[in-house]
């Protein structure tokens, strides 16, 4: 599945920088996507398939502090781009006459630096709490990496404060990101509801269809995994909803684009057959 990974995602970059036709704003913010898929991705799989074939399950504090890091900043940059992704459908269907013009380069430049820096900078204050906790003689997580509440589920100190600090801060971002994103739907589904063709209708849904779909997965996922406190938090469940998060739907969001996005399948094909 990580091979699938690689695979899909990096398709997806090969097509989009080598096809001038793909060089649009909504392409450009799907690069962004893939490139953030592949990194927290690979923050986590290659480093248990490496402690897995060594037959050793010990990883040192300061790099699973580190696995912690990158993995919450690469999540929270994915929220504000799959925000972003979606004040760019808003323009391109409720605007189209200004769409050049507002989805710029220095704009999409903008915003696309704005949910990289976002995620690097807000992850460092969870992971500066967690890594101040005492754990104790407990050394054994009930996971396949460094995630926030397997963590805190080990410490011997009183983790009320941290986690009530950590999921504020949580709450925040996701739920900004999810306002900007409903906000720019309820304006994109009036659009369409007023288009008076049935194939109009279709055609300016379709553009959408896919960023709405990985926006539904995503936020269905964050919701059942981190939006309740640690006391009723099931490991178990903790885990199997993870193997989604960070394998399952990376590896299926080249599919879902590519499978609903006829530009994409027309570049692949040219890809093939000029190779």
């Amino acid at each position: 599945m990580y091979i699938l990974t690689i695979t899909g995602n990096g398709l997806i970059l090969v097509l989009v920088l080598f096809h001038t036709s793909l060089q649009t704003p909504m392409y450009f913010f799907l690069c962004h996507l893939a490139s953030l898929d592949l990194c927290y991705t690979s923050v986590t799989l290659p480093n248990l398939i490496w402690l897995h074939s060594q037959n050793n399950k010990l990883m040192s504090f300061t790099g699973c502090i580190s696995q912690q890091y990158f993995y919450i900043a690469f999540a929270v940059s994915e929220y504000f781009l799959l925000a972003a992704i979606a004040y760019d459908r808003y323009v391109a269907i409720c605007n189209p006459l200004r769409y050049s013009s507002i989805m710029n380069t220095k704009t999409c430049l903008l915003l696309a630096k704005g949910c990289w820096l976002t995620g690097f900078i807000s992850s460092s204050f969870p992971v500066s709490l967690t890594s101040s906790l005492c754990f104790c003689s407990s050394i054994e997580i009930n996971h396949f990496f460094c995630d926030l509440t397997p963590l805190l589920s080990i410490a011997c100190d009183d983790t009320s404060a941290t986690e009530y600090a950590i999921y504020t801060e949580g709450v925040l971002f996701v739920l900004s990101c999810f306002l900007l994103t409903l906000i720019s739907y309820i304006y994109i589904i009036s659009a369409i509801l007023k288009i008076s063709s049935s194939n109009g209708r279709y055609k300016a849904f379709s553009t959408c269809a896919s960023h709405l779909t990985i926006v539904v997965l995503f936020y269905l996922m964050i919701a059942c995994m981190y939006m309740k406190p640690t006391s009723s938090y099931s490991l178990d469940i903790g885990k199997g909803l993870s193997v989604l998060y960070v394998i399952i739907i990376p590896m299926l969001n080249p599919i879902i684009y590519s499978l609903r996005n006829n530009d994409i399948k027309v570049a692949f094909k040219r890809f093939i057959f000029t190779n």
